[in-house]
């Protein structure tokens, strides 16, 4: 990979911007930077090859700081999760069910072995995806009480499930892997919180400021690096290091200061770089030259709508049903870890995308009734 290719990169991913621009469609960046790769990738012109070793790594320093920044998101501090914990915990445990039973239906209809993944998949929702929805249309009220919870455990169980049911024939090395991840995440929080507390974080955090020294992010950096390379090590998916890491600051407390620098770290550049490095890397082509591929990505992404709308069963109003099915990050860390292993089928991982997407399309549809129906005052207009 050459400078040049850098250079386009960056460029391309601009799509990403311009296609969020217009607030009333509440479209993620991410999207318009998965659209660039795929043409300038395999299902398109070929320019960027994404089997490239240094385009590679870059890209999974990406996917790592992305999970990070998609952990930091999940709202573990937020008082209003205990109020609503019950109902969501019921809420997501009645999806994950319905979900079960749609991804066997669809590994029969699609005669392809990977039930327990479509099903890990349908049951997902994404905090980071659906929390900016829900700021931006600045909904309140006891539906998002309820709804948080929900959101927070299906993100959370989802991502430490997914690495185990990729590649069941590894389940145990993996689920001993995932232990090893969350334990050494769990030392990680004890460290954390003791600094803090200290008021050793408060001094740091001073001179930092005062010397233009950003050592607070060069901390959170080599932790979490740390963390991807354990697991590395004990062959668990970067995925979960990455979001393990972004708990756990997000229990502790992330400064202000330190979240705008990995925004800017995540956002600016590593971010687009691995959504356009995994957008040159799906062939949508195999969808068309294989069908079933096509209605996997279909019955994936209607399986999930069809899965959250059974809370409406349970008191849930349906058009935040469709906001908890947003998902993006599990079906994209899916394509990412099954293309690294080799256990998906040629244009499988295309149809995971095409499903997350079409469940895209449902969570903005949601928000939008959601901000329609909210009482006066609980909502400003999109």
């Amino acid at each position: 990979m050459s400078f040049l290719d850098l250079a386009v990169v960056c460029t391309v991913a601009l799509a990403g911007p311009l296609l969020a621009t217009p607030r009333g469609w509440h479209l993620p960046v991410v999207l318009g930077e998965l659209l660039a790769g795929a043409v300038l990738g395999a299902s398109g012109f070929g320019v960027l090859d994404a089997s490239d070793p240094t385009f590679a790594f870059l890209g999974g320093c990406g996917f790592v700081l992305v999970m990070f920044v998609a952990g930091t998101r999940v709202p573990v501090r937020d008082p209003r999760l205990r109020h609503g914990l019950p109902t969501g915990a019921v809420r997501a445990l009645a999806v994950a069910v319905v979900a079960t039973v749609l991804g066997y239906a669809v590994a029969g209809l699609v005669d392809i072995p990977h039930a327990p993944l479509y099903a890990v998949l349908m049951a997902s929702s994404s905090a980071a995806l659906a929390l900016p929805i829900i700021d931006s249309l600045d909904l309140t009220g006891p539906p998002v009480l309820d709804l948080l919870p929900q959101i927070a455990i299906a993100d959370t169980v989802c991502i430490v499930l997914l690495p185990l049911v990729i590649d069941t024939h590894h389940a145990l090395r993996a689920g001993l892997g995932a232990f090893a991840v969350l334990v050494t995440g769990s030392l990680l929080f004890l460290l954390l919180r003791e600094v803090e507390r200290s008021g050793i974080r408060r001094r740091v955090h001073e001179l930092s400021e005062e010397r233009n020294f950003a050592i607070e992010l060069r901390v959170s950096l080599a932790a979490m690096f740390a963390m991807a390379a354990l697991a590395v090590a004990v062959h668990v998916s970067l995925m979960l290091a990455g979001f393990v890491s972004g708990l756990v600051v997000a229990a502790v407390g992330e400064p202000r200061r330190v979240a705008r620098q990995l925004f800017a770290v995540t956002e600016g550049f590593f971010g687009p770089l691995f959504f356009v490095w995994l957008g040159a890397g799906l062939d949508v082509r195999d969808l068309w030259h294989h069908p079933s591929l096509a209605v996997l990505g279909v019955c994936l992404g209607l399986g999930a709508v069809t899965a959250h709308l059974v809370a409406v069963l349970l008191r849930q109003p349906a058009p935040y049903a469709l906001l908890a099915s947003a998902q993006l990050g599990v079906p994209v860390a899916a394509a990412t870890v099954g293309r690294q292993l080799g256990v998906l089928r040629a244009g499988e991982g295309s149809a995971l995308v095409l499903g997350a997407l079409i469940v895209l399309a449902a969570t903005v549809v949601g928000g939008s009734l959601a901000a329609r129906t909210a009482p006066t005052g609980a909502a400003r207009p999109s």
